[in-house]
Order: structure tokens, then sequence, then C-alpha cells
């Protein structure tokens, strides 16, 4: 990973007295310190990935605590690493993206569950749900309540979200369960500031050896026949404790006003978006100060009844605002108000929208309706009539000033991508045997089912292409194809989809994107990434110097038909690519598709390139273009290639009235609109530059040389 966090580790050694500035998931970082954690563990994936990097990246300083810092290859080992707080009194945090990642931490966190801990136990996942997200829409909240997991949900600013973190680990070991924390986009780069305390070390740790394990207690295993006792804990004794301390130490909030007739219960991480809406309602003012009583939970499950009642009481109406469905915490509310016979009318997803992020648009609307029918004094004189008509207002003076609808404008590969040779290699194959099943994965390749590639049949999970593809080859009779990439090998592919295929002897075709990291998440480090340092890092602590890769790995496990291509060949791509659909050879056809991340490049060369520029030093960029006057319009080389930096401007020549093809200063000099046109055999109207920085008196000579025997061919 080359992104630097130099700044922010700084912040991490911060003391008492000192204040903390920064965004949401840095000030949870330092939380972990501030409570004497252990050790911690994680998978990157937005919005928590800043979590685990700067850890990692912390690792020196986080070892003079005795932290043990561990990125880990999936969320099931992450989840696995809380077992240290089963049976010592550690603490520990992992961290993933949520809820792809709780699916696959699910195993994990069951058989953590159902003994319990001793430790405190915190996992905080990045819920990844709403207008911004990248995953499948689903939430947390179904999670912990099947395993008796408690979720808090913080209000957004960064002192509640410091002081939760803090009473998690409190709450974790006060009734001997893992606490899940659940964190919105907007909560994890949320800016603020609090005041900070003190790192903590931890009294067992890298530091502080124990001299003994822990004994053997039966009692504390995930193992028939004493988790049908701890069933009965977790309802009973486990809940009890947690109710608790949640009231005890007033883990949820309730905010006064004047208006003590009606109430909101929120979800604490929908606070600020409700205090937003209520501002344009004209029942709420910038200091957040509200004419409603309203309830923040910034612990959602479970829920404890007295102070559900209790703000309840004297209520003619309670409106529950909950993001997603079904709708756990209202169904949970409406059991207590049903079971202490509570008159008070509940209302929630009757007149909000069942799924779908809660904006503030949103929850104005909805708060508009619940009043007016439970409080018509002020319902009728809202201002959400009002607020809708500026929003629509805004909307349309939009369009107007476009003068016409914005286009769509799918994500893309970056410029430069070393995946997007593939691909266009892939279209000039199937244009020789035709479309082919394609199973796709989770990462920067999943852009190949947009424009102009346009391919996938399914994406199952994470390392689960090719697994999900096994019985379509019983029934096509052509080969298919699944792609992963290197982080989903890793993650997952290798056994559930290598493994798998030989050991049914299945037959198909994989192709492994070797770009060198999990590239879609920040580019974190895997196994087989490039980086010299990392290897001789692994290198001196497995005290073996070879390095581990990919292909060792298939081989390792029998793969007998193994190509290794780089992407930007793309006419040997194409090649081989035919012939893994056209062999003899019956069985699993690996081909690793090598080339390294272009994001990842670029951080490298441009510091480089810089420092070489500033000290004079002779530096060569490569260009490409396109020559008009040879281009014939037809723009095949947009629709195989798909480059951001390859687009159509108008042609200078009066005679051509269909757009030319050009190419934009973005360019990054990968050749692939070359490649394209040589591999599929169409014009040659590409050419290739060097832009020379500081030349020498090499340079500038053939310079003249070639100036003048131009004017003299054109002469």
């Amino acid at each position: 990973m080359e992104v630097s966090f130099a700044r922010e580790i700084e912040k991490l050694k911060l003391g008492a007295g000192e204040t903390f500035h920064g965004e949401g998931i840095l000030a949870v970082t330092k939380a972990l310190l501030q409570s004497g954690v252990s050790y911690v563990g994680g998978y990157q994936g937005a919005p928590v990935s800043h979590l685990i990097d700067v850890m990692v990246q912390a690792a020196p300083d986080m070892a003079k605590l005795g932290v043990h810092v561990e990125p880990c290859t999936n969320e099931a080992s992450a989840a696995a690493m809380l077992g240290a707080s089963i049976m010592y009194p550690v603490r520990g945090a992992v961290t993933w993206k949520s809820i792809v990642g709780t699916n696959v931490a699910a195993d994990a966190l069951s058989n953590l569950a159902s003994p319990g801990v001793m430790g405190g136990a915190l996992i905080i996942v990045g819920e990844d749900y709403g207008e911004g997200s990248s995953v499948i829409q689903e939430r947390t909240h179904a999670y912990a309540m099947k395993s008796t997991l408690w979720l808090m949900d913080p209000r957004p600013n960064l002192p509640s979200i410091v002081t939760c973190v803090e009473r998690a680990f409190e709450l974790s070991e006060a009734s001997n369960t893992p606490v899940i924390m659940e964190l919105r986009i907007r909560a994890c780069h949320v800016q603020g500031a609090f005041e900070a305390k003190d790192n903590i070390a931890p009294a067992i740790s890298g530091r502080r050896l124990l001299a003994e394990p822990a004994p053997h207690q039966y009692e504390q295993l995930a193992h028939p026949p004493v988790t049908f006792g701890h069933e009965r804990k977790k309802s009973s004794e486990r809940m009890t404790a947690a109710r608790a301390f949640i009231r005890e130490h007033r883990l949820n909030e309730v905010f006064d006003g004047a208006q003590g007739d009606v109430g909101i219960v929120v979800q604490g991480g929908l606070y600020n978006a409700l205090i937003r809406a209520l501002a344009e309602l004209g029942l709420a003012d910038a200091e957040g100060n509200c004419d409603l009583p309203i309830m923040a939970l910034n612990v959602v499950y479970p829920l404890v009844p007295e102070e559900i009642l209790g703000f309840a009481e004297g209520k003619r109406a309670v409106l529950v605002l909950e993001e997603g469905q079904p709708e756990y915490i209202e169904n949970e509310i409406g059991t207590i108000l049903r079971r202490a016979k509570s008159p008070v009318v509940l209302a929630g997803k009757d007149i909000l929208p069942m799924a779908g992020e809660y904006t503030s648009e949103v929850m104005a609307k909805g708060v508009g309706t619940f009043l007016r029918d439970h409080l018509p004094g002020i319902g009728n004189q809202l201002g959400d009539t009002a607020y809708a008509e500026e929003s629509e207002a805004l909307r349309a003076e939009a369009q107007r000033l476009l003068a016409a609808p914005v286009p769509p404008r799918p994500p893309s590969f970056c410029t430069g991508c070393p995946e997007r040779p593939f691909f266009a290699a892939l279209k000039l194959t199937q244009q020789e045997i035709g479309p082919v099943h394609y199973s796709a994965d989770i990462g920067c390749h999943a852009f190949a089912t947009f424009a102009p590639f346009n391919f996938g049949n399914s994406i199952l999970g994470y390392g689960m292409s090719l697994a999900s593809n096994a019985s379509v080859a019983s029934f096509q009779q052509k080969r298919p194809l699944a792609v992963m990439g290197d982080g989903g090998f890793w993650h997952n592919g290798l056994l559930s989809g290598v493994t798998s295929r030989l050991l049914n002897g299945g037959d198909g075709v994989l192709v492994i994107m070797k770009n060198g990291y999990t590239s879609a998440t920040g580019t974190q480090e895997v196994i087989s990434s490039p980086d010299p340092a990392l290897k001789l890092a692994a290198a001196e602590k497995s005290a073996t110097h070879g390095e581990t890769t990919i292909e060792d790995a298939l081989k390792g496990v029998g793969v007998k038909w193994l190509r290794t291509v780089h992407t930007y060949k793309v006419s040997q791509m194409r090649d081989t690519l035919r012939e893994a659909f056209s062999t003899k050879f019956s069985g699993l056809k690996v081909i690793v598709a090598e080339g390294e991340c272009q994001l990842e490049r670029q951080r490298r060369v441009k510091p480089i390139r810089a420092k070489a520029l500033a000290e004079g030093e002779r530096v060569v960029r490569t260009r490409f273009g396109v020559d008009e006057d040879t281009c014939t319009g037809d723009h095949s080389c947009i629709r195989l290639s798909g480059c951001p930096t390859l687009t159509v401007k108008t042609a200078t020549d009066p005679l051509k009235t269909d757009p030319v093809a050009h190419v934009t200063n973005g360019c990054v000099g990968c050749g692939l609109c070359g490649e394209v046109a040589h591999a599929a055999t169409l014009c040659p109207s590409f050419w290739r530059a060097e832009v020379i920085s500081n030349p020498g008196w090499w340079d500038r000579t053939r310079s003249r040389l070639r100036r003048i025997f131009t004017l003299g061919a054109v002469a």
C-alpha cells in the first residue's frame, strides 16, 4: 500500500489534555488505544479501511504499547481472532465491511457468541448501506439478533463515537458478550474534535507475556452439549446484564422537547440527518435544540423495555425512524408496548419507506405526515411542503442549466488499468468463438459488467466466481469462464473454487487478475504483492527466502493447465483464451493475467519523476495519440478498450462528417489503444511519442535532424 498515513499516525499519540481533530474512523482508532486494547485485526473494505490501514502503518508504535496488529486474509479469520478473549481477560477489536464481510465471518461469530467472552470483544463494521453503498442492501441488525451479539449505532459525532467505543468494551465484559458497532459512511468520515486521553498499555500483551496458558474449561467451547446451556445464558444472564449496563450508564440518550405529546425514537446513526430534517421543518435550530422529544438509540440491540416505556409515558404517539427492512426495532418496541398494555400509538414504516436510505428529505416528509396525524396544532404549520418544493425547484433548475439530461456515467476502470486489456482480448476472442457463460467476482474487474464490455452472468461473492459456475459446466457446450482478482483468490477463491473444481474433476476456465493488491479496497498488500520490503520482512519471519506466488499455489494444489500472460499483450492474451476454450485437455484451465495496478504504479513513479525533474535529469514520458487524417471514424478502438482518455472530437477536415478518435492529456502511456488496434487489425491511426524533459545534446540533435528530414519530405 503506497498511501501514507504518517500525519494520522501522529494523532494517535495524543494524550490527556490535548485535542484530537480528524475524521470518525480515525477517532475510533484512537479510542481503541485509549481503551487498552491488546490486539487488533481486520479485513479491508470501505468505509472502515483506514482503521486497519493506519494500524498497519503504525505497527512500530503499537508494538511499544504491546498491541498486536494483524491484517487478516478474510473476515472469517478476523472474527476468529476474537477467540483470544474467550479464555483470557484481554480486549480485542476487529473490523470489516458489512454486510458482505459479516456474511463471510458468520460462522466464527456464531461460535464466538455461544460461549461468550471474558475480555472485551468489539467488532467494528462499516455499515455500507444507502445511496453511497457499494454492496448488497442488507443490515447487520439481523446477525446481531440471530447470534445474540449487542449492536451499537452511535450518534455521528466524534465525542459520541469515542465514548461508545470505550463503553463497548465495558458492556462486553459486563455481559460476557461480543459487541458490534456499526458505522455508516457519513459517520466514518464525519469531521470533528474530542478531548484525548492517554493511551493505555494492556496488562496482557506482547510486552507483558503470560507464563501459562488458560486452563481447559469445556463449558467455554462452542460444542454440544454445553451449547444448549449457552443458549439459556444468552437470553437470561447475558441479556439481563447487558440491559442493566445500558440503563445504568445511559448509553441511549433522551433529548427533551416542548411538544411532549409525541416523541421520536431514532437510530443513533440517523440522528444528524433527523436534526437537519427538523431544522427544515422549523422544529430545531442549528445547535440541535428541538421542539420534539427524541430518544437516540446508541444501542439498537438489545433494547431496554424500561427505557422505551419511560420515554413513551404520557405521549399519545411515538414515531420510530429505522432505516431498512425488516423493521426490527419498530417490531421490538411494538412488542414492549403491547406487553405493557401501553395505549401509545406507534408509527414507523406505515408512513416512511420500507427500503432505502433515510435522508433528511425522506425524514422531513415522514415527520410531517406523523405530526399532521398526531399533533395537528403544529403539523399543519410545518415547512415540509415548502422544503419538498424547494428541492424539486433545485432539480428543475439544474436540468434547465444543463439544457439536456446528464448522460449516465457508470463506474469504470482507471486510466491505464491493466485489467482493461484483458477484457479487450476477451471481446476479440468472443468475436471468434461466440459468447460464453461469464461468472464475475467482487473487485475492480467487476467494472467489466458495464459498457463497453458488458460481461457477466452472476456475481455471488468475493472469490466465489469459479464456484458459482460449477454446475453450469455440466449443461453448457462451451466451457464457462470465471474471473477473479488476486485479492479474491487468496480471500476465498483458492479453496472454494480451485480445489473444489479439482476435487470434482470439473472443466472450465479461470482467469486470475494478478495486479498485486486488493485494489478495490485501497490497494492493500496480499501474500503475493510485489513489494520487496514486504517480501523481505515475510522471509525473515518465516526463515525462508522463497516468494509466495499465485502460480506456486496453483501448482501445489494440482493445477495442470496453467499460463501466465501479461495483460497488455492483447494478441497473446487472445490466443491464450482461444486455446483455453478449444484445447482437448479436460479439467480446470487457469490463466494468470499479470499487470500491476496502475494507481500503485503511478504512486510509485510520480515522486521519482518529480525528483528527477527537480534535479534536472532527463525524464521520458510516453504519450499516444490518433492521426485524424488516417482515422476513419469507425470507433472500433473505443468499443474494444473503453479507456476514459480515448474519446472523440470533431474532425478538422470538413469532408469528414463523423467525429474522429482522440486521446486526451489524461493518457498515462499504457499503450492499450495501439495494442488493441494491432490485435484487432484496425486502422493504423495510432501514434506513439516520447515527451522528453531536460533533453540531452543527443536528444536535441536527433530532434533537429527529424525536423529537417520531415520538412524535406513535405517539400
